[in-house]
């Protein structure tokens, strides 16, 4: 059900596949949480290694685009007050949702004991009728959802964890974004220019002359459904019942 009162974590964490996707879709309310004293962790589970269609690069060039790409992501975090950035350095273009994956995820869960995870939709195939999902967007939500719940907090899954000290911990709610099923929406309209100052730092991806456009465009468009001006917005799973911080 919507809420009638904005949820404000303590600590948060975002899980993506790529830098810059965490900007493009949660940017706002990330900078709105920091702005209110939420302490934000970034995990990006590649380093966007792929990410180049230049006819003059080869393999070779990976590892200075993953190089050049993750200082562009901790540039975008620094603007967002995000406090740590953590990269997995799985090869990107061919993430799957690997019980590997979704261990690495679980262990960060338990390390650093989130109330909130937002991620990307698990379901999400095709958006209108001119983008079809990036498979590592769907593997990262896939595997993100699931090391919320249940590995996370379920004592004897992966008890080389546990024996490594990893307590298992409760995720109180997990932000779904891209999801057709929103039922709760964050007014953006304070930290949108800070989305954007965010997402203009991923320079190697992006024409900037285009970037404020289309995220004052998809922010309207997404806020009228509540009647907000700038908005992003998710599918909520509230795994705890709890009354509201903040």
């Amino acid at each position: 059900m919507p809420e009638e009162k904005e949820y404000m974590p303590q600590r948060a964490m975002s899980i993506h596949a790529h830098p810059d996707d965490q900007e493009f879709s949660v940017g706002g309310t990330l900078a709105k949480w920091s702005k209110a004293g939420c302490e934000i962790v970034s995990v990006v589970i590649t380093s966007g290694d792929s990410g180049s269609n230049d006819p003059t690069k080869d393999g070779s060039y990976k590892p200075v685009l993953a190089e050049l790409r993750e200082g562009e992501q901790r540039a975008a975090n620094k603007v967002l007050g995000v406090k740590e950035t953590i990269f997995l350095h799985y090869p990107d273009g061919e993430l799957v949702p690997t019980i590997g994956l979704r261990k690495d995820l679980t262990k960060l869960i338990r390390q650093y004991k989130p109330d909130v995870v937002l991620t990307g939709s698990p379901e999400g195939w095709f958006y209108g009728s001119d983008y079809i999902n990036h498979p590592d967007h769907r593997a990262a939500a896939e595997a993100a959802t699931y090391a919320v719940f249940p590995s996370a907090g379920t004592r004897l899954i992966f008890p080389d964890l546990l024996a490594a000290g990893y307590e298992p911990h409760n995720v109180k709610r997990l932000y779904i974004h891209e999801n057709e099923r929103a039922d709760t929406w964050v007014d953006i309209g304070e930290t949108i220019e800070t989305k954007i100052e965010a997402l203009k730092k991923h320079v190697s991806q992006l024409d900037t002359h285009e970037v404020d456009k289309w995220i004052y465009e998809w922010a309207d468009e997404t806020g009228k459904a509540k009647g907000i001006k700038y908005a992003e917005a998710y599918r909520v799973m509230i795994l705890e019942n709890e009354e509201d911080n903040g």
